[in-house]
């Protein structure tokens, strides 16, 4: 299903922008006396595809080997309620997402920085890769339950 770099971006840009929306929803619903709980289950929702979502968008930015100001940029989308969809767009007409997941050093020197040999390392073992993702968002999104909602109580 994730075979290229674009297809994972696009699922995971699209998936944030969905969680956007159920969250909206759960605030539009408390708004108009709901339990408090919708927000609860729709906040903890969005969290963590936007944690998956910030995490897709680093791999691809260094797969890709995009510029630090747009890794950047993709990563703050998700900020913004439904930029991600604009983003990707942008991204898949400038050709940022072309191209398949770099496997292979080539002659390029950028292929001999550490980080990019340990990413292909992974990529060559995409459940390792999956697996160590899941266990680092997971485990920031424990943090961030633990620090509280943002703003406070």
């Amino acid at each position: 299903m994730f075979r290229t770099p674009d297809r994972l971006y696009r699922v995971l840009a699209i998936a944030e922008a969905i969680t956007w929306t159920l969250l909206i929803g759960a605030i539009i619903a408390r708004a108009l006396g709901a339990p408090g709980i919708v927000v609860t289950i729709g906040g903890g929702i969005h969290g963590f595809v936007f944690l998956a979502y910030g995490a897709t968008a680093l791999l691809v930015a260094v797969n890709q080997r995009w510029h630090i100001g747009v890794a950047i940029l993709a990563v703050a989308s998700a900020v913004v309620p439904y930029a991600t969809i604009p983003m990707e767009i942008w991204l898949h007409r400038t050709g940022r997402l072309a191209g398949a997941w770099r496997l292979e050093a080539t002659d390029d020197p950028r292929d001999r920085r550490w980080y990019d040999r340990l990413m292909r390392w992974f990529l060559r073992r995409p459940v390792v890769l999956v697996l160590l993702l899941a266990v680092a968002i997971v485990a920031l999104y424990v943090i961030l339950l633990i620090a509280g909602p943002p703003g406070g109580k």
